[in-house]
């Protein structure tokens, strides 16, 4: 696929596109040459709308987001090499410790975005009591 049809395809701009590769959140379109257009598999449309999705989901800066990228890219690997029949009991072990490490790392940012979600939540449910209350006492008739 083309960016254009690319970014058609997940609800962006080509701009944002050549962005996200410019700053790593996509893979770049290797050996193309100057000028010549870039053409994009599947499986790159599919990690596109996954970053979109977890940047709109998350609300996440472009650095958080280029980290949970990499934890990703960094778990693909992983997954083929435990998979690999040459991959011995012991290099699974570890492998599995760095996959739960990486999971870890993703699930920090994770709690601390529901954190700020919470906090947020709580502040507004605060106010909306204290409005409340004070509609309540402007029902309530004044006496004299």
């Amino acid at each position: 696929m083309r960016i254009g049809e690319v970014a058609d395809a997940v609800g962006t701009t080509p701009r944002t596109i050549r962005y996200y590769e410019e700053i790593g959140l996509m893979p770049g379109v290797a050996g193309r040459e100057a000028g010549a257009h870039r053409t994009y598999s599947e499986d790159d449309v599919e990690q596109l709308r996954e970053v979109l999705r977890l940047k709109e989901l998350l609300g996440l800066s472009l650095d958080e987001l280029a980290e949970l990228v990499a934890g990703q890219e960094a778990r693909r690997t992983l997954r083929e090499e435990f998979r690999s029949a040459r991959t011995s009991p012991a290099r699974r072990r570890r492998i599995l410790a760095e996959l739960d490490a990486i999971v870890d790392r993703q699930l920090g940012l994770v709690d601390r975005r529901r954190a700020e979600l919470d906090d947020l939540d709580a502040e507004l449910r605060e106010r909306r009591a204290k409005i409340a209350a004070r509609l309540a006492e402007l029902a309530t008739p004044a006496s004299t």
